[in-house]
């Protein structure tokens, strides 16, 4: 029988993305990146001229997100990827946030990849997967992200971005990210888009 929740967790670029688009089309199952959440919450803050860390401006954000606004080509870069890391840490934006997970995930079931999905917004998923990789790979597969958007950046500057994001959300008191006591772990550090779909796909048969 095919999973109906799939639910994959991780800090930034381990792979978990790439993986549940994968997992997604060969399952025939809906995707939601929960991340595009918060950084849409984030952005929506810094066009009104406010700051992520404000409990009421990223509340009225998240109160006000559109499904349009998860469109935006605007979403990534070490300014949305700070102003999401803000706007996550506060409880009052997860709970707004929380059900439009549960609903998306409950209408036809679905792959959804984030920090706290496998703990939080689905802990009874049939499968959670934990994806992470060494933070020296993922800063390079960062700066590799950034150099094919035209965007030349300092490994080292990425690494430390990357780093204090790790440390925000592992200490974060509203839904900490870390690893779901059920979760089997995936380490993508020295395997290839393809081998770890292959090494997924094995593990869901074993589960």
């Amino acid at each position: 029988m095919a999973p109906r929740i799939i639910a994959i967790d991780g800090p930034s670029a381990a792979g978990k993305g790439t993986l549940a688009r994968r997992l997604a089309a060969h399952f025939h199952l809906p995707y939601l990146d929960t991340g595009l959440l918060y950084r849409a919450v984030g952005r929506r803050v810094l066009d009104a001229g406010g700051n992520p860390a404000d409990r009421a401006a990223a509340l009225a954000a998240a109160r006000a997100l559109r499904p349009e606004d998860l469109d935006r080509a605007d979403l990534r870069g070490p300014e949305a990827d700070e102003a999401a890391s803000l706007v996550a840490a506060q409880q009052a934006v997860r709970d707004e946030l929380l059900d439009f997970q549960r609903r998306f995930g409950a209408e036809r079931g679905a792959v959804l990849d984030g920090r706290d999905i496998g703990t939080v917004v689905f802990p009874d998923a049939d499968v959670k997967l934990f994806v992470t990789a060494s933070q020296q790979e993922r800063a390079r597969r960062r700066c590799l992200e950034f150099e094919a958007k035209g965007m030349l950046r300092p490994f080292a500057d990425v690494a430390a971005e990357l780093a204090a994001r790790d440390e925000r959300d592992v200490r974060r008191l509203a839904a900490p990210a870390k690893k779901a006591a059920d979760a089997v772990e995936l380490d993508t550090t020295d395997q290839d888009a393809d081998a770890v779909f292959a090494a997924a796909l094995a593990l869901i048969g074993q589960r």
